[in-house]
């Protein structure tokens, strides 16, 4: 729960008046909760700062991105703080709605739109978090070079410090250079799975929680297909705004891969198997 002490720093940040607080579902990182001020409803997360350093700050930094693309509703940031060990974030509360009746098909147009956001490199202007973990952004001027030397490779050292081992490392990088389609880089959202989109204002599709980047736009596409939970419409009118390259459905093991590699670092090994299978195809 939030302390007396935490409510009155958390007044402070606002300045506005705590009338009541309550828990609200949170993950593995952060405790949640639903705070009724005198003029406003708020959204604080909070955790421990030495263990999640700048979290809070790389996920505001994240959120303006998509938020300045105007394509999703994405929770303004309303304040950052730190109390002894304690990060918190203050995000405006975007009341659940029902779905608007063709939420699927606004969806996957939101979505091609913000993927339509690019530069010139891949990476992002500085590291960020997928869940609890590091995520590093060094710019790349390929795709190939950004997914391997920036996602992949740090995830596979890790896994190799918690006692995984995977063999023949190189040849698996060499042959996935070719399935890689040279693409622009894409703004993406970079952790979109079923738990980081809720249903906002007029019913229609707002993202929250997101791990950033520029980078190959078939990571999401991938990731929305690891756990399921998006209807197919989605895709099919994501794919009449914005094509995906052809055999688009048989790379999603390769980009999936980083997201299984990163769930076997945080959960441990009942994902090394999924991790190995993805490997031996490509080598």
């Amino acid at each position: 729960m939030l302390s007396a002490l935490q409510i009155q720093y958390i007044e402070d940040l606002l300045n506005d008046k705590v009338k009541q607080s309550q828990p609200l579902s949170g993950g593995d990182i952060n405790d949640v909760y639903l705070l009724d001020t005198v003029n406003l409803q708020v959204v604080v997360k909070k955790n421990s700062a030495s263990r999640f350093p700048d979290m809070f700050e790389k996920e505001a930094q994240g959120l303006k991105v998509l938020r300045d693309t105007k394509t999703f509703t994405i929770p303004e940031v309303l304040g950052i703080g730190a109390l002894s060990d304690t990060s918190f974030l203050l995000l405006e509360y975007i009341q659940p709605q029902e779905k608007h009746k063709d939420f699927w098909e606004i969806f996957g147009s939101q979505l091609a739109s913000l993927h339509q956001n690019s530069t010139s490199h891949f990476g992002f202007e500085s590291d960020n978090y997928i869940g609890s973990l590091w995520q590093y952004n060094k710019l790349c001027n390929s795709s190939v070079d950004f997914y391997i030397t920036q996602r992949l490779q740090p995830q596979f050292i890790l896994a190799s410090q918690k006692g995984f081992s995977f063999q023949n490392l190189d040849v698996f990088y060499k042959n996935i250079e070719k399935e890689i389609p040279n693409e622009l880089s894409s703004l993406i959202h970079g952790d979109l799975w079923n738990g980081n989109y809720t249903i906002g204002i007029k019913g229609f599709p707002s993202l929250i929680d997101p791990a950033v980047a520029y980078a190959p736009r078939e990571m999401d596409i991938a990731m929305m297909h690891l756990f399921g939970g998006f209807d197919p419409q989605l895709f099919l009118i994501y794919n009449e705004i914005y094509p995906l390259q052809g055999n688009w459905k048989d790379r999603m093991s390769l980009w999936q891969l980083y997201y299984v590699l990163v769930h076997l670092n945080i959960f441990g090994s009942s994902y090394y198997n999924r991790v190995q299978q993805i490997i031996n195809r490509y080598q």
